[in-house]
């Protein structure tokens, strides 16, 4: 039995990202993958809902043109269409990440990978060896113990995106990100959505004012929010909305409370990989206890987002293969939630970077001051928020809510990663007329509020 350099198990985002990286430094490569090469991102998450999102986004401009000057009449949404369409372009990308492994060389296996010491695995009732193992096996829509819930035609994201005709209601369990654009596509394509959130508000890790902003763009969405679902009978869920008993039939629901990592069935234990509240314990070069074996992506628990597990993924290669220098840091990580419109943020929050005991200055200027996004979007109320360290006029945080704001976060990811002034920014030239000119104008307008102290 030869051994390899390294065998990574799940050939999601961070896996290919890793074959690839060590394959490119001229090393043996072997990635398993039980189901299809993408991972969930790729496959059933990130790629195709943001392709039905963009449907939805062409039917509400077709249907609304008119104040541009676009007239167009009998606009319909064709459901089995769109998931034609986000189909191919799921085809074409899958495709593409398995030819780029097998132009740098990785030998790719499909089946179920489990670790039966901390240089060998098992699949398909063989034994392969290596030097090196990376643990990418992603997450799994979290299914909560409510009673019901497991007997009742409950469907979770990965099936609701092969719906091929338009439900007319939608009941939303969970009112986080995944939740969020799921009623952002429905309700702009024609159904009604309710979203039913146990907590006070949408999104918890966003600025609770910007998730309040989001909410009232999304009219025809109705939000129970602060209800706990008691139990789920068919399609009915039966909630506590304020003390008092509801219940409420839809066509479709979606259970959408989070992501669970997935370590079931891979040896773990056996091995003596830790794991923590779920998920596998790992340090910042995304080193496991066990000396070879090391853990990437959502697996981690560390940062459930596949930009993450791309930067795992250097970090890993690095540190097995490279100079050792690299580790993850995650507080200039930037998100976004594609809804209509998009938000998106880096960095602290106001409220965060108080309780962390900043003396912050911050300032949040419209988007409609900006003569290209009031030029495209004058119904939408964006805006943007940026907060910074009064004592050291560092970039603590950048907020943004406005169709498009997900091409111009990278920026404040960079001023945050960099440690960048509010007067470093200021010196740096935007182009006219763009969206990201709205991001220096804040910027700036921090740093007059520092220069005035």
């Amino acid at each position: 039995m030869s051994v390899r350099d390294l065998i990574i198990i799940g050939g999601g985002p961070g896996g290919y990202r890793a074959a690839e990286l060590a394959a490119e430094k001229g090393k043996s490569v072997t990635l398993f993958e039980e189901k299809h090469i993408g991972g969930v991102c790729l496959n059933v998450g990130c790629i195709p809902t943001k392709t039905l999102l963009n449907a939805a986004k062409i039917f509400k401009a077709a249907s609304h043109g008119s104040r541009f000057g676009v007239q167009a009449d009998a606009v319909r949404f064709d459901m089995g269409q769109a998931v034609a369409y986000k189909n191919e372009v799921v085809g074409k990308l899958t495709k593409g990440v398995g030819g780029e492994l097998k132009r740098v060389g990785v030998e790719v296996i499909e089946g179920r990978a489990s670790l039966t010491s901390r240089t060998t695995v098992e699949c398909n009732g063989a034994s392969y060896e290596a030097k090196n193992i990376v643990l990418a096996t992603g997450s799994s829509s979290a299914m909560p113990p409510i009673p019901g819930l497991a007997e009742s035609d409950v469907k979770t994201s990965t099936e609701m995106l092969d719906l091929t005709a338009a439900p007319k209601r939608v009941g939303i369990i969970g009112g986080g990100y995944i939740g969020m654009e799921f009623a952002s596509f429905f309700s702009t394509t024609g159904s009604e959505v309710t979203v039913i959130e146990m907590f006070d508000e949408i999104i918890p890790f966003m600025d609770a004012k910007i998730a309040k902003q989001l909410r009232s763009h999304l009219k025809s969405v109705t939000f129970k929010l602060g209800c706990k679902v008691e139990r789920v009978d068919g399609r009915t869920v039966h909630f506590s909305d304020k003390g008092q008993a509801v219940s409420d039939t839809f066509d479709e629901v979606l259970i959408s409370v989070g992501r669970t990592p997935n370590t079931k069935g891979l040896g773990l234990e056996a091995v003596g990989v830790e794991v923590v509240r779920g998920a596998v314990r790992v340090d910042d070069h995304m080193k496991t206890n066990i000396p070879g074996v090391y853990a990437i992506g959502d697996v981690t628990g560390r940062s459930l987002l596949a930009h993450s597990a791309y930067r795992m993924a250097a970090v890993v290669v690095d540190r097995m293969f490279g100079e050792r220098t690299e580790r993850f840091r995650s507080h200039a990580i930037p998100w976004v939630v594609f809804t209509l419109p998009e938000v998106a943020g880096c960095g602290l929050t106001e409220a965060g970077a108080r309780d962390a005991g900043y003396d912050v200055v911050s300032a949040q200027l419209p988007a409609s001051i900006n003569g290209r996004f009031l030029a495209e979007h004058p119904d939408e109320r964006g805006l943007c928020k940026v907060i910074a360290d009064r004592k050291t006029h560092r970039i603590l945080g950048v907020h943004l809510l406005g169709t498009g704001v997900s091409e111009i976060i990278h920026s404040a990811a960079l001023m945050i990663e960099h440690e960048m002034r509010t007067s470093d920014v200021v010196d740096v030239i935007y182009p006219h007329p763009t969206v990201s000119e709205l991001v220096y104008d804040t910027v700036r307008a921090v740093d007059a509020q520092l220069k005035q102290e």
